[in-house]
């Protein structure tokens, strides 16, 4: 028997990222129910990104947080050869870290297991910095330890926001519709940021949200865990091991089974 039969799993990554994790959970018997969350848009400010481009080569090595970060900015570049060949670049994930490569960009250095910014900060190439420029690619907002820390240790860390994380205008009826199907806490939900868990429970109405906060939750950080209790949610999440679609789906199976 399929590990995931008869399991509605809603998905709530961005629509152009969902695709291989529900892939994964339909071959396991499930069902994958695609709710996007966040919406990747250019940045707000595009001008002051490309000002920025611009002088990549005053910089000593380059962070990339995301593969929506590495997309991003090849879109604004064009073309790998205006990057600086010498340039440097350092990837927090392994999907991040396949997307520079796909891009044409110089090989990354890439943060270890579990694939986060306390792992990549971890690398001894990142222990002595004085003296050092470094730019951060990114969305807007974010944490802030991966430049805190990198500041402690003599870098002079700039951000350079190349991307828009914003609330798509999801159909929210057909998870409506399957919820009122299913008995309680039995639709697990896969959510892969902070930004992502605090836009669901904001676009779903208050009506719902009883079901909401009783839902089970899969995420791949103990800080999105932690937020899962500050905003309501009854149930402890169940936690990947790693931030990549296996270990999420091997999390799914984990929860089936407890």
């Amino acid at each position: 028997m399929s590990e995931l039969s008869g399991v509605t799993v809603v998905v709530t990554r961005p629509v152009h990222q969902t695709e291989k994790l529900c892939q994964l959970i339909e071959a396991a018997g499930g069902k994958a129910l695609r709710f996007p969350v966040i919406d990747i848009r250019p940045p707000e400010n595009l001008q002051q990104c490309q000002a920025q481009l611009a002088r990549l080569a005053e910089y000593d090595l380059a962070i990339f947080v995301s593969a929506n970060a590495v997309n991003a900015t090849m879109a604004m570049l064009k073309t790998p050869q205006a990057w600086p060949m010498t340039l440097p670049v350092a990837a927090v994930g392994k999907a991040t870290a396949q997307a520079i490569i796909k891009k044409g960009l110089p090989a990354p250095c890439v943060a270890p297991e579990p694939f986060n910014s306390e792992a990549l900060l971890s690398l001894p190439e990142l222990q002595t910095l004085d003296g050092k420029r470094i730019l951060i690619f990114r969305g807007n907002g974010g944490r802030e330890l991966l430049r805190d820390s990198l500041c402690e240790r003599g870098a002079q860390v700039d951000y350079i926001e190349c991307y828009q994380r914003t609330i798509p205008e999801t159909d929210i009826r057909p998870l409506y519709a399957a919820w009122e199907q299913a008995r309680p806490g039995t639709m697990p939900i896969v959510v892969t940021s902070n930004r992502g868990l605090q836009n669901l429970v904001s676009m779903i109405d208050k009506e719902h949200h009883p079901v909401l906060f009783t839902s089970p939750l899969m995420v791949i950080s103990e800080r999105t865990a932690s937020l899962s209790a500050k905003l309501g949610f009854s149930q402890v999440p169940t936690v990947a091991t790693a931030a990549n679609d296996d270990a999420v789906l091997a999390a799914l199976k984990t929860w089936t089974k407890s």
